[in-house]
């Protein structure tokens, strides 16, 4: 059964029946001939007849009746029936009858009444529950069997594939029901819903279910008591072959040797079982390669025979969601497949803290650029005393190893400065976004139980117990008033505490040790290529993961780090010119982020000196990459997609995205990075093979290990990992192993969206919602067309006390609630999270089983025209035309004293609006402008001024 190329994945080879019976006695191929033509009714009906030069148990033999019992005969082209006589060396011989359904003849009648004549019966033998006119309906059903997403096949491999295995037989119960009920729960488990339905020949199956409230026995007499019935053809079968039968009759002996229902799988999976009498019962499942790749199946046979043996042997009140599907030689083959064990060829930072790293690359190469900034230069040499400075300034003030140190500052030399010198002091540093709300800010202040904030802002809030304090200050300080240093300090110890999304309304703090940074370099070094002679950007918030690689996998490698100023981070074209000014060589990106950038490279080449592009931060659509590889060879510049979460310090896996990634649209995210592994688990926490989808749960040297001041949450996202010391993270993330050990990414489990490479939980948007004076009702949802990055926005529905909520006369919101609700969610939500619209409605729409029902929530209201119609004619020309340039940007009416920001602008809708005005031959103007004129009216009164002027 192992020869694959015999098996034919043909829509005629699945209604095929065969039967092969070895003829001890009565093999007289004259009479069999004769009798064929009376048997059948047709003149032309004939025996063929073969010779096979040896004894019928040689290879030989077996391989003449393998190639005749999977030959499939179709009456659409030729004959529906075929009888042959293997004659071997030894006196032997077999005789193999194969019929396509829709002929009327059954092979096993046949077979039987040729070899005893008292069995022949008075009428020609045919098939009742097949005719010739249901072929086509039978062929077309078969071929829209569903295929289960987890066979990990290919769309448009041919052929089908085979693997055979075996069943202990256990005390007396069938083997039909054994066999139903262990591929049953495999199904089940693996598709994570309870119920089964098992093919038992084409448009009937066998339904029951698996759901873990059941016990074994209860289960057994389920599946024992399930009837047949009408259906499609579902994604699996079985079939289960009694003993063989003998014949035996008047100068008769032969005997039933094989008995196949199908020549090829009916179902993209048919597991055929034979009880044939002994201790064990003999399978092989045959599968459709489009559906199954080889390694789910030999993954699928083993948790078969595993599940067999456990549900025999168990005790019959044993609960049914007790019964393993893998041994442990499985569980720990699938550790090592998700990367345990495998760690990093020549760790040089093991060990070692960030700023010790940092100050060993001063020594060594005290002259070289660390640092560049808007014309701005520091040597490490420079960037090592400097944050000595600010770290003696720092102990001056009371900040001892183990603090905590807030820092909200933008994108400067200061920035990278002040980060390193609050770790110099043992402190852990808070990054904060200055753009953030003030609400927030206090939240974080308090959470992470701050006594000093380092901040330019003025407008900082205030707290008791809280000081703020300038950079300036800090490098003004006199050294000699500094206090001591401290002692030998651990890479145990917290390096940073990196605010995220809660689902609860509150973002959660998470504490990253400084071991984590040194294995995720070691992980890395190699691989990238990464040393003294790369250029980095900083181009990233301090307060989004991102920059801790791209701070200190630059700084700790030796390379140049150049800080992007704001203004050149939302000019796609003003970034470019900058990678080529300062001759960048590795540059991290979010998808979105890269999304303009490509655009920019279209219009005028990138600089070549872009050796390595890393991606992460939100999922990677590799489709649009093509444009980027035509101009930047995979040779010259390597694109990698890196999977990461800011729980398991920054990155996890990585892809090398090349043009066959792109060409297939690949959302394989790559291989742990040495010192990480991963597992694929169940909602019961239970390992699921390659090709099955389930949570993804990281372990290793990344885990950060806690939430600040959150035990609860910790206990529950930071578990006990089965096969490693430490905890490993539920992630929250939907995700399959392929069988090559690489992670296919799939999305989130829960609320949780990716927006322009932030990790937003909608739940704590809607609660903020809720907080809104008059809102009884929430919902959020994050629209993006496939492909489209710019315009993914955030849209958010509210119920309002007292009001129907629906939309004025002239199509604009209701008058009262969504503006003040918006701007309520505002004062606390950072930017990116703050709804581009609210829309009133008088109920949300449900589920039959009570939850929001979200593809039915209408297109935005809130924000589309909040003054009338009217007020169109009294706006100028040039403001009506910009305000139809806006809308056709959107997607949706705008009202002239409409924020750009606030409707869910962004740098990369900014491009487009740029584009659109000169494809309308209207006036344009340098992108800072139009975050300084944000609406249509200011935005117009400004060009009209400049054109005045002009």
């Amino acid at each position: 059964m192992t020869d694959d190329h015999l098996h034919d994945p043909s829509a005629a080879g699945r209604l095929c029946r065969a039967v092969a019976l070895r003829v001890h006695t009565g093999a007289d191929p004259e009479r069999l001939g004769r009798d064929l033509a009376l048997l059948t009714g047709t003149a032309g009906a004939r025996l063929w007849v073969e010779d096979v030069p040896d004894g019928a148990e040689s290879p030989a033999a077996a391989h003449a009746r393998e190639r005749e019992l999977t030959r499939p005969t179709d009456p659409a082209t030729g004959p529906g029936l075929r009888a042959v006589l293997l004659r071997y060396a030894d006196g032997g011989a077999d005789l193999v009858v194969v019929a396509h359904r829709a002929v009327p003849a059954d092979p096993y009648e046949l077979a039987r009444a040729l070899l005893d004549p008292a069995a022949r019966p008075t009428a020609p033998v045919t098939a009742a529950h097949d005719t010739a006119g249901r072929l086509g309906e039978q062929v077309a059903r078969l071929d829209r069997a569903p295929a289960p997403d987890w066979g990990l096949g290919e769309p448009g491999t041919a052929g089908a594939g085979s693997r055979p295995f075996t069943l202990p037989v256990h005390g007396d119960a069938p083997a039909a029901v054994t066999a139903a009920a262990a591929l049953g729960l495999v199904l089940a488990r693996c598709t994570g819903g309870p119920d089964v339905e098992l093919g038992t020949g084409p448009g009937h199956s066998l339904v029951f279910t698996a759901d873990a409230t059941a016990t074994v026995g209860e289960y057994l007499e389920r599946v024992r008591h399930a009837e047949p019935v009408p259906s499609r053809a579902p994604a699996a079968g079985l079939y289960v072959t009694e003993p063989a039968e003998v014949l035996t009759g008047e100068g008769l002996k032969a005997e039933v040797i094989e008995d196949r229902p199908f020549l090829a799988p009916l179902h993209p999976l048919s597991v055929h079982v034979t009880d044939d009498g002994s201790t064990v019962l003999s399978g092989v499942c045959h599968h459709r390669r489009s559906a199954f790749g080889d390694s789910a199946v030999e993954w699928l046979t083993g948790m078969l025979v595993t599940a067999h043996r456990a549900l025999v042997t168990a005790r019959p009140d044993t609960p049914l969601a007790d019964v393993p599907l893998l041994d442990d030689d499985q569980r720990h083959h699938l550790a090592v497949l998700g990367g345990l064990g495998r760690t990093p060829a020549a760790p040089e930072a093991a060990g070692e803290r960030i700023e010790q790293t940092v100050r060993s690359w001063a020594e060594r190469t005290p002259d070289a650029t660390a640092l560049t900034f808007e014309g701005t230069e520091l040597t490490y040499r420079q960037l090592d005393e400097r944050a000595e400075r600010i770290a003696g300034a720092l102990r001056a003030l009371g900040v001892a190893p183990a603090d905590r140190v807030g820092v909200c500052l933008d994108r400067t030399a200061d920035l990278v400065v002040i980060l390193l010198g609050v770790l110099k002091t043992g402190a852990a540093y808070v990054p904060m976004d200055p753009a953030y709300p003030a609400d927030r800010l206090a939240y974080m202040t308090e959470d992470a139980e701050l006594s000093l904030v380092v901040t330019e802002s003025d407008a900082f809030p205030a707290a008791e117990g809280v000081r703020t304090v300038h950079p300036g200050s800090l490098a003004a300080a006199d050294p000699d008033g500094a206090a001591p240093e401290p002692g030998p300090l651990s890479a145990d110890a917290a390096a940073y505490v990196i605010y995220t999304s809660g689902s609860t309304g509150r973002p959660k703090g998470v504490v990253v040790p400084h071991r984590n940074v040194a294995a995720l370099m070691d992980a890395t070094r190699a691989d990238f290529g990464l040393g003294g002679r790369d250029v980095w950007t900083l181009f990233h918030s301090s307060a989004f993961d991102f920059s801790v690689w791209e701070i200190w996998g630059c700084l700790t490698t030796g390379g140049r780090l150049v800080v992007v100023p704001y203004w050149a981070s939302r000019d796609p074209e003003r970034f470019a010119r900058l990678l080529g000014e300062e001759r960048v060589t590795v540059l991290s990106q979010t998808p979105s982020a890269f999304a303009q950038l490509m655009e920019a490279d279209r219009a005028e080449p990138v600089t070549d000196s872009v050796r390595l592009v890393v991606f992460g931060g939100e999922p990677l659509d590799t489709r649009p990459l093509l444009s980027w590889l035509d101009r930047h060879p995979a040779s010259r510049c390597r694109l990698v997609n890196m999977f990461g979460i800011t729980e398991t310090t920054v990155h996890v896996t990585a892809q090398t995205v090349t043009r066959r990634e792109a060409l297939t649209g690949s959302r394989s995210v790559g291989h742990p990075l040495p010192g990480w592994h991963l597992y694929v688990l169940d909602p019961e926490g239970r390992e699921l093979p390659p090709g099955v989808a389930g949570e993804i749960h990281v372990g290793g040297a990344g885990v950060a290990g806690q939430y600040l001041n959150r035990p609860e949450l910790t206990a529950q996202r930071f578990v006990p990992d089965p096969h490693a010391p430490g905890p490993m993270y539920r992630s929250g993330d939907r995700g399959r192993l392929l069988p090559d050990g690489r992670l296919e990414h799939l999305g989130r489990l829960d609320n949780q969206v990716k927006l322009r490479g932030f990790r937003i939980e909608l739940d704590e948007i809607r609660a903020r919602l809720l907080d809104a004076p008059g809102v009884a009702a929430a919902a959020v949802v994050l629209r993006q067309k496939p492909g489209d990055a710019a315009g993914a926005r955030l849209d958010a529905y509210v119920v309002l006390r007292g009001g129907d909520g629906a939309p004025g006369p002239d199509g604009t919101a209701p008058a009262a609630g969504t503006e003040e609700v918006r701007r309520h969610a505002a004062r606390f939500l950072p930017e990116h999270m703050v709804p581009s619209t609210v829309t009133a409605l008088p109920a949300l729409p449900l589920t039959p089983n009570g939850k929001i029902d979200t593809s039915r929530l209408p297109e935005p209201l809130a924000g589309v025209r909040s003054t009338p119609a009217a007020a169109d004619e009294e706006a100028g020309d040039l403001e009506t035309r910009l305000r139809g340039v806006w809308e056709k940007v959107f997607g949706f009416r705008v009202g002239p004293d409409d924020d750009f920001f606030t409707l869910g602008g962004n740098s990369l809708l900014a491009v487009r609006l740029l584009a659109a005005l000169r494809e309308a031959a209207m006036p344009v103007f340098p992108l800072p402008q139009l975050y300084l004129h944000r609406t249509v009216r200011t935005l117009a009164a400004h060009l009209a001024g400049a054109e005045a002027r002009a």
